[in-house]
């Protein structure tokens, strides 16, 4: 069993938040975007959801196709509500089909609830008044809603980090080390104090069925600045969970990596964190990262290829790692 080689000579981590019985727990702890891998129920959803959260943190294709559709839908309603007041209530109409009048209405409703407002279709009776002071105060919420959006969006702090897609088992020093490689991937943008921590769960044994938690020793857990990619290395010696492990043991004991990083910030003058993990399915055994950056030709700067972030070649490792 994978437990038996559990160094005893490491420190275990009972402060990561996470559960530990293997029967109560789905899937990986962290998603590779650094979500955690968790569906909360039991309460109802408005209780349960923020929707500003929501909409801060999706992808701004997803953000502005939701404020269009919104836009849109609401636009629609009011048309609808037009319509059913009667034609009598609006005057000005230029086509007299239904559909021609369909979309002067909508553009209409389009034109209040900006409050543009052209004044060739206008509202003429009672019922379209008051239907079109209500679209007018909708207008103003959504607008103020969506520059509140915007700004938050805008003026949110965040990492931009990019881990390798993968982690390694690679040669280091005397012996082998596991190691991922991250990146600042943002032109012009750098953190500073920044620091990594990296925790990692196994199985005990097959008995028990429990998760333990160890804090992994890094060769360096720290750096002043963080501008070039950086190889976080956790060197596998006499104080690793790891030593005398196979492949096949990081598969039983159903290894899963934990990182987390933070830094200052200082565009935004605030610490900024992000999170990543690394399943024992997406370890390399016997490989390391290629280089990233080289000097430019007229050898005035330093050019650093994000894309060869993930880049790697086939290594052997010796001493205290076996190979399966």
């Amino acid at each position: 069993m994978a437990s038996s080689k559990i160094n005893p000579f490491s420190k275990s981590n009972p402060d990561t938040g996470f559960g530990v019985q293997t029967s109560q727990i789905g899937g990986r702890f962290v998603n590779k975007d650094g979500s955690y891998n968790l569906r909360k129920e039991g309460w109802p959803l408005l209780k349960r959801i923020s929707f500003y959260s929501y909409l801060l943190e999706f992808s701004w294709m997803r953000f502005l196709s939701i404020i269009l559709l919104f836009y849109v839908l609401v636009n629609v309603l009011f048309t609808g509500i037009y319509l059913m007041l009667g034609d009598g209530q609006l005057q000005g109409y230029f086509y007299n089909t239904t559909w021609g009048r369909v979309k002067e209405v909508f553009y209409f409703s389009t034109q209040t609830f900006t409050t543009v407002g052209y004044g060739r279709l206008n509202p003429v009776m009672d019922g379209a008044d008051i239907v079109a002071s209500i679209e007018t105060v909708t207008g103003w919420l959504f607008f103020a809603l969506v520059t509140g959006l915007l700004y938050g969006r805008f003026t949110r702090p965040k990492a931009y980090v990019a881990f390798s897609e993968q982690a390694l088992v690679s040669p280091y020093r005397d012996g082998s080390g596991l190691m991922f490689r991250m990146v600042p991937y943002k032109i012009n943008h750098h953190l500073t104090d920044v620091r990594v921590a990296v925790n990692v769960s196994l199985i005990m044994d097959e008995e028990k069925q429990e998760y333990k938690f160890y804090q992994l020793d890094l060769e360096r857990s720290r750096i002043d600045m963080f501008n070039m990619n950086w190889t976080v290395v956790h060197p596998i010696d006499q104080q690793s969970p790891f030593l005398h492990f196979t492949p096949d043991d990081l598969e039983r004991s159903d290894m899963e990596i934990i990182v987390q990083v933070s830094g200052f910030d200082p565009v935004f003058s605030s610490v900024v964190m992000q999170r990543t993990s690394y399943t024992y399915k997406e370890v390399i055994w016997g490989a390391k990262f290629k280089p990233m950056y080289h000097e430019s030709p007229d050898g005035t700067t330093t050019i650093l290829e994000l894309n060869k972030l993930n880049d790697k070649e086939i290594v052997t490792l010796v001493h205290n790692m076996k190979t399966s």
